[in-house]
């Protein structure tokens, strides 16, 4: 015991450390940051009989990963059950579902301990704490930094917040739709729902875990690369870790962290660092200073094109940004799925090629009862909740993994290659439905098909964001190639797949999957209300988003696998130099950081977690009426406010409080409803009630809409300054709040 404890000492002594920075940096917020953190730990370690047997080729034995697979078990099963009416969308639901998971994994425990089945990362503490601690380091720096913009203000983040407010609320799922409050949310709600799903496992404040939620996910966003890439770099090293060689796969899975959830791109490079030092040299001053939004708005924008504008975002610009969308809570699970999938093909390669002679109905049932791929499937049905886009890119990836598994199984026999790849791609196809009808048969689509672009990027650009993750994915793909086609007699595909090893081909796969999201938006997009001027922008985001994930755990890998194993000196020249371009964009996030943050180097400017901070410093006038709301007004009865255009601050009432009003961001409504009419109504109609001098009308849209309360704040007055009929708003019921200073009331309607 004693020689275990001097063993650790290092890792304890660096716990202790990060316990006492973290008080130190989050003051009173450290408390729930506790909380959330020990909360995936112990759900984690009780979800390590099932993670430890999908990742058993792992050396942690997927330690870092059960904390997401806890998360979207119970997770989703609560929502599952609830969604079918089966049960309330409560704490106490949420806490008994989650016990009740426990309960089943600890009964799978008992029969693996009878079975002598490992499922623990038995003699490997020391690796579990550094993980943690890793977990822990950049879950805390995210939180500190997110602590210096706390505010859900601004770009999309009423619409994220409202929905966590409008949860919070609702004991059904989907909840009432807070900016259409006839209807329920049409909208991928799933992202915001685990953050309301932890939030009441925790007994947490809402105001604070929109802003936990954001920083957990940034740090899964660092850890499951560091995982998946370590891992293929030990597998790739086998037998030959002497030396320095022992540390590269820990470094490898520390650059593919960097990667995918701190570095920028090349355009930072370009045109934040090489352009002003150019336009220095020629005694050019430098006439405006970088803002970290250009490297996600460049097609379109720089030089302007008014017919294509486009978006292709990544992680980091998000993390930094603060918005909680589903594109951003899923980075969590499609990581987690690319590493489960990473682990089945370890477990398969491991296992060998399908024996010749077998039962067919044995045969075709071991195809389909595979638990890596039942949990892919569902996994890609909850990205129809979280994020459709995902299923569609990941279905594509899982399939990619099929087939190549598939190839080396059944040892090139295409027509039992192809049959197996096919059952087992409808077996998905049906799981992944089946599991999320509750969703879809709530839910209206909001895209109008697919058409053939009819603009396209200048070639430079796409050279400057994909240059450098292409160059090194080709680099890596023509250096295995190279390896083993040399000497190779009898060439086929089957012999080349068979040559080559696991991890070199999952990295083949992620670069390829990358190259071909890249590829698309240049040829087709998906058609919606953004048609005029920005058509493929919805598309290139979506696309490239996971584009830039995967090509950052493959880079993460392709540099050190070509640095250490190839004999080419051009590939390891080549692929060092890469390094240098990749740790350059790191500098984009000091640059955002200082930019949106500020001085993150003062603790004392730290500010909180809390979002809605901004209603003092906004909305002043009408600050005290919201935050009477929030707090005296239970369940979700319609509260009417001006409505507004989308990006503004029309909407703070029902943003801050969860509670529906009529009708909320035009645009939002527009995309979600895809109805123009009945927006225009609606929009009419809550002008009438706040201008008119008929009575009888007013009673009549009041009845029609169910409002019980008439809001009337800073929003309304500037909207229709003198047109607003105070003395007919506030004969309609009594006056439940009033401030006599800033002239905003509050009518509870008769």
């Amino acid at each position: 015991m004693k020689t275990k404890i001097r063993e650790t000492l290092p890792e304890i002594i660096a716990a202790v450390i990060l316990a006492a920075l973290s008080a130190y940096l989050l003051q009173g917020d450290v408390w729930t940051f506790w909380t959330w953190w020990l909360l995936a730990l112990f759900m984690g370690m009780v979800a390590m009989p099932l993670t430890g047997r999908l990742f058993e080729g792992f050396e942690d034995k997927g330690w870092l990963f059960s904390k997401v697979l806890a998360i979207a078990v119970t997770g989703f099963l609560t929502w599952f059950l609830v969604a079918l009416e089966i049960l309330s969308f409560t704490a106490a639901v949420c806490i008994g579902v989650s016990v009740a998971c426990a309960v089943v994994c600890a009964v799978v425990f008992h029969i693996q301990l009878k079975k002598d089945i490992e499922c623990y990362p038995t003699g490997k503490i020391r690796l579990i704490i550094r993980e943690e601690l890793l977990f822990f380091g950049i879950f805390l720096m995210w939180t500190y930094l997110a602590g210096f913009r706390p505010q859900a203000y601004g770009t999309e983040k009423f619409m994220d917040y409202g929905f966590m407010e409008a949860m919070m609320r609702s004991t059904t799922l989907p909840a009432r739709d807070l900016w259409y409050s006839e209807g329920t949310i049409n909208y991928y709600y799933g992202g915001q729902y685990f953050a309301v799903f932890l939030t009441k496992l925790t007994g947490s404040r809402v105001e604070v875990t929109y802003n936990l939620m954001r920083t957990f996910v940034a740090a899964f966003a660092f850890v499951f690369p560091f995982s998946i890439v370590r891992q293929m770099m030990k597998d790739r090293l086998y037998g030959r870790m002497e030396g320095r060689k022992k540390y590269l796969p820990s470094v490898a899975g520390v650059t593919a962290g960097v990667a995918v959830s701190i570095a920028g791109n090349v355009h930072y490079i370009v045109y934040r660092c090489v352009i002003p030092m150019i336009q220095k040299l020629k005694g050019v001053e430098e006439t405006e200073s970088y803002w970290f939004p250009d490297a996600t708005r460049y097609i379109g924008y720089n030089p302007v094109n008014e017919s294509d504008k486009t978006i292709h975002e990544f992680p980091c610009y998000s993390f930094v940004l603060g918005d909680l969308h589903a594109h951003v809570v899923n980075v969590m699970f499609v990581i987690f799925l690319v590493g489960l999938l990473y682990a089945w093909m370890k477990m398969i390669r491991k296992r060998g090629s399908e024996p010749e002679k077998q039962d067919p109905r044995d045969f075709w049932l071991r195809q389909l009862l595979m638990p890596h791929i039942i949990l892919a499937a569902v996994l890609l049905g909850m990205f129809q909740w979280t994020n459709y886009w995902d299923f569609v890119i990941y279905f594509v990836v899982t399939g990619g993994v099929l087939l190549f598994v598939n190839i080396i199984r059944f040892e090139g026999k295409t027509v039992r290659i192809l049959a197996v790849t096919a059952v087992q791609a409808v077996e998905i196809i049906a799981v992944s439905y089946l599991v999320i009808l509750p969703f879809t048969l709530k839910f209206d689509t909001m895209v109008q098909g697919v058409a053939l672009a009819q603009h396209h990027s200048l070639w430079y650009q796409l050279v400057i964001l994909w240059g450098l993750p292409v160059i090194l994915t080709v680099l890596l793909i023509i250096s295995i190639l190279m390896e083993k086609l040399k000497g190779m007699k009898k060439k086929s595909l089957y012999r080349l797949m068979e040559a080559v090893s696991i991890p070199d081909l999952f990295a083949i796969i992620m670069g390829l999957c990358a190259i071909g999201l890249i590829v698309i938006p240049e040829l087709v997009y998906v058609r919606d209300i953004y048609e005029n001027g920005n058509a493929r922008a919805n598309t290139m985001f979506k696309l490239t988003y996971q584009a830039y994930i995967l090509f950052g755990m493959t880079m993460g890998y392709g540099i050190y696998r070509l640095i250490a194993v190839s004999k080419q000196k051009i590939f390891r020249i080549l692929s060092g130099a890469g390094l240098v371009v990749l740790i350059w964009t790191v500098g984009y996030f000091g640059n955002a950081v200082h930019s949106w943050f500020g001085e993150v180097w003062d603790p004392s400017q730290y500010q909180g977690l809390d979002a809605t901070t901004f209603l003092e410093s906004d909305f002043p006038q009408d600050a005290a009426a919201i935050r009477w709301l929030k707090e005296n007004i239970e369940g979700a009865p319609v509260v009417l406010e001006a409505n507004g255009d989308s990006y503004t601050g029309y909407e703070r009432v029902s943003a801050s409080t969860g509670l529906p009003t009529v009708l909320g961001w035009y645009v939002h409504e527009w995309l979600w409803r895809n109805d123009v009419p009945d927006l225009n109504e609606k929009s009419a109609d809550i002008e009438t009630i706040y201008t008119s001098a008929d009575e009888e009308t007013v009673k009549e849209l009041i009845r029609r809409y169910d409002i019980s309360y008439i809001f009337v704040g800073g929003q309304e007055q500037e909207k229709y300054g003198t047109a607003l009929n105070d003395s007919l708003l506030q004969s309609l019921g009594s006056i439940v709040y009033e401030d006599d200073m800033t002239g905003t009331y509050i009518v509870k309607v008769n």
